[in-house]
């Protein structure tokens, strides 16, 4: 059933890309942006890869309470991170710079983005079957929550190059797809067809793209992997995210052969 989610999330993000590159040219102005080149990319590519996805977990075979914390963490991360792309400006960065914003009375864009993709981690964790009860099913909540946004949120952050972000929810997701974890599946489905014009620097994801596939990617490590290797994941993710605040992912793939080797794959020459 995994197989079919992959299917229709494929065939949805196709369809809906080729319906968004026949939008009039004022629909399609707004999410327009520049590229790390100089180039007009456009960004709705996030909003069709998520919609994607989420028919593939609808459409995949799963629990029905990893459906829906699926459902809910890709669509309300999704949600607020094409609000970020629509309305935000890049005056401010990072988790440091809206939260300082936040306590000088400025709500940022960035910052609602940040408590919605948080709230929403929560949610779905909670929507997730648990063993444990009382102080141990708070702590999982916590801990998967935790998972669930700081997947969504590295996934962002690793949208700076075309087919970055893709390679790498597809990198996570494609074993877990494997199990028979249907959310999973809907990711690698999407990132697949989203794949060709990602990398041709014709569209890349944005925010809502990245935050959404994102949140979907940690719902599913959520749901599927056991306590080691979640936990092992979770370290992982909130190493990265803080990582992030002081070093340039970018440099640091840049400057080691086999990540640079694997990040120009599939993409135009430098």
């Amino acid at each position: 059933m995994g197989f079919l989610g992959a299917v229709v999330a494929a065939a949805a993000t196709a369809g809906l890309e080729r319906a968004a590159a026949k939008l009039p040219k004022e629909k399609r102005e707004p999410f327009e942006r520049t590229n790390h080149r100089g180039e007009t990319v456009t960004l709705l590519e996030g909003p069709v890869a998520v919609i994607g996805a989420l028919a593939g977990v609808a459409a995949g075979g799963s629990d029905g309470r990893v459906k829906a914390a699926a459902l809910l963490a890709g669509s309300v991360s999704g949600a607020v991170g094409a609000y970020d792309d629509l309305a935000g400006t890049t005056d401010t960065k990072g988790f440091r710079g809206h939260l300082s914003a936040l306590r000088r009375g400025e709500v940022t864009s960035g910052a609602v983005k940040i408590l919605g993709v948080g709230a929403a981690g929560l949610a779905a964790a909670a929507l997730l079957p648990r063993r444990s009860k009382g102080v141990g099913a708070v702590a999982g909540i916590v801990a998967d929550g935790a998972l669930i946004a700081g997947a969504a949120n590295l996934a962002n952050l690793l949208d700076l190059r075309p087919g970055r972000a893709l390679k790498a929810v597809t990198a996570v997701s494609a074993p877990v797809a494997l199990t028979g974890s249907g959310p999973a599946a809907a990711v690698v489905g999407a990132a697949a067809a989203a794949a060709p014009s990602d990398l041709g620097e014709r569209s890349m994801l944005g925010d809502c793209g990245a935050n959404g596939l994102g949140a979907i990617t940690g719902t599913a490590l959520a749901a599927s992997l056991p306590r080691p290797l979640k936990v092992l994941a979770l370290g992982a993710v909130v190493a990265l995210n803080l990582a992030s605040e002081k070093v340039s992912f970018t440099k640091v793939i840049a400057g080691n052969p086999v990540l640079d080797k694997i990040d120009q794959w599939g993409r135009r020459p430098r």
